[in-house]
């Protein structure tokens, strides 16, 4: 929705505030110049970037429209399902929960924590650290580093498609040059003509340098960066599980160590101390 909002308040500013100026809206209507600006920005962008890349720009265009990538009540759930996991290791031991931690997807205990069980890679990233702690690991450092090294390369991997638009927002200004240099050989052509149309061909070549400007300081490069922010939310959900697997294999108690899991999350979306207690006490919670 911020983006939608922002794109109407951009051409709604920009040429409303040409119109009102005295300008030709006519003259903005350069659709070859648009061609040669976007087209070209499309294809450096797919000899830049692999197959991967150029299929994850699709999804991330696409979560554009879905806001944050979790709420405060994905969250919840989260910590609840951490929470109850934890104590039936401290509880009963892990070997109670072995079944679900080979095959999480299937697993009935898992699918009572709807919003994580649909998470799948996250929840085989919990499922092969806790099956780690199952089969005898307890040193927290050790594993420390092994997540590290995990979400480190999760981040990399998840940065690409922020990177690439921003790299295509960087060239476009440039493109936007190559536009409004056609436009002027095609005007140069035309030397003889009228002042009138030779004009209205310059202001048509410079519109190629104002669209590639527009495009890539009030479009894409915002587009990246607000991708990058959601891509950097997902990343700390991961490390919310990091933190709470640590704080167990310190030996706290799994109240504590979902405290642990809790206070690494942002303010905007970070459940109270009394929200928590209240998920991992419901009688849903207690069933599991």
């Amino acid at each position: 929705m911020n983006a939608i909002v922002g794109l109407v308040v951009v051409v709604v500013c920009v040429v409303g505030g040409y119109a009102a100026m005295g300008g030709n809206l006519l003259v903005l209507w350069q659709p070859w110049e648009l061609v040669i600006v976007v087209g070209g920005t499309i294809g450096a962008y797919v000899i830049a970037n692999p197959g991967t890349v150029l299929a994850d720009t699709g999804r991330a265009l696409g979560s554009l429209f879905r806001g944050r990538p979790y709420s405060k009540s994905d969250y919840l759930d989260l910590l609840a399902m951490v929470y109850t996991v934890l104590r039936t290791g401290r509880a009963k031991g892990f070997n109670e929960l072995e079944k679900d931690f080979d095959a999480p997807a299937d697993s009935g205990f898992f699918q009572r924590y709807p919003t994580v069980h649909r998470n799948r890679r996250a929840l085989q990233f919990a499922c092969d650290y806790l099956r780690l702690i199952q089969l005898g690991t307890r040193n927290p450092h050790e594993l420390e580093s092994l997540m590290d090294e995990e979400i480190e390369t999760l981040s990399r991997e998840l940065s690409r498609t922020p990177r690439a638009l921003q790299a295509a927002s960087d060239s476009l200004p440039a493109l936007g040059i190559v536009a409004a240099i056609m436009g002027m050989v095609k005007a140069m052509g035309a030397i003889n003509s009228s002042p009138e149309v030779l004009g209205h061909m310059v202001g048509g070549a410079l519109v190629g340098t104002f669209s590639g400007i527009l495009l890539a300081y009030c479009l894409v490069g915002p587009l990246a960066s607000y991708i990058a922010a959601q891509r950097e939310a997902e990343v700390n959900y991961f490390i919310c599980i990091r933190s709470a697997l640590l704080a167990y294999l310190h030996g706290y108690q799994p109240q504590i160590c979902v405290e642990y899991a809790r206070k690494v999350l942002t303010s905007d979306i970070r459940p109270s101390f009394f929200e928590v207690e209240d998920a991992t006490r419901s009688p849903v919670r207690e069933a599991a």
